[in-house]
């Protein structure tokens, strides 16, 4: 009867360890870093880009190259959560009950 209940706890500690795997999984995806990295950094380039003075613009050849390259991340950024939210990380697969299919 013990062993029985030692197998049930350790069957259902499993089953919570996986499913804060799985969380643990969809958190840190890649797609989710890489996406608000990208956002973070792609913002403050454009600000610099806004904030360029004329000797800056002049030096790329006029050419508001902070500009451009903060609006070109920041798009990039919004891809990947698109992404993140268009194909979400599918959940892990149901574990079958070994009480259920033993019958007791």
């Amino acid at each position: 009867m013990s062993e029985h209940n030692s197998e049930s706890d350790l069957q259902k500690e499993i089953t919570e360890l996986e499913t804060k795997s799985a969380t643990a999984a969809r958190l840190f995806d890649i797609r989710r870093i890489i996406g608000g990295l990208f956002v973070v950094y792609g913002v403050i380039v454009m600000i610099a880009g806004f904030t360029a003075s004329d000797a800056d613009i002049e030096k790329a050849e006029g050419v508001n190259i902070n500009l451009w390259t903060g609006l070109g991340m920041l798009i990039l950024g919004l891809l990947f959560l698109l992404w993140l939210w268009l194909r979400p990380t599918p959940p892990p697969p149901a574990v079958p009950d070994d009480e259920d299919a033993s019958g007791s």
